[in-house]
């Protein structure tokens, strides 16, 4: 399941990326494609930037009085993968990536991801897996 998943991330979403970025280019021309792709990473990366420091702040004062901060941590790490995924040239995913800085979407996805370990959990199919280095 994961190189299956790390396969289509690494080989076959580029090939979609560019095809898609030839379209546009097809249409609106070499320098608007090219500064599509520069502003959104630019922008991304900004905005990514702000509320990367947003959430470690909140973290820091979530853990300052004595809260588990788990929510923050799960969003800074989905943030983390939202820059990530502006800085990688592409709309497909500058579009994850912008939707991941949305906090209603972030908020859904570690909703979702809860009631599937919960779901897990209850019906005893998790597995864990430790690595040793």
């Amino acid at each position: 399941m994961i190189l299956t998943t790390l396969l289509i991330a690494f080989i076959v979403m580029p090939f979609i990326e560019l095809s898609l970025l030839l379209k546009i280019h097809e249409h609106v021309g070499t320098m608007y494609t090219l500064s599509i792709v520069i502003m959104t990473g630019i922008i991304g990366a900004f905005l990514a930037k702000a509320q990367g420091i947003m959430i470690i702040s909140r973290i820091q004062r979530e853990v300052a009085q004595g809260r588990m901060p788990a929510p923050y941590l799960i969003d800074g790490v989905m943030i983390l993968i939202a820059g990530i995924l502006l800085i990688t040239p592409g709309l497909i995913t500058d579009t994850v990536g912008f939707a991941l800085l949305i906090q209603p979407i972030r908020y859904s996805i570690r909703m979702y991801m809860r009631k599937i370990i919960e779901d897990k959990l209850r019906n005893g199919n998790m597995n864990v897996t430790t690595f040793k280095f």
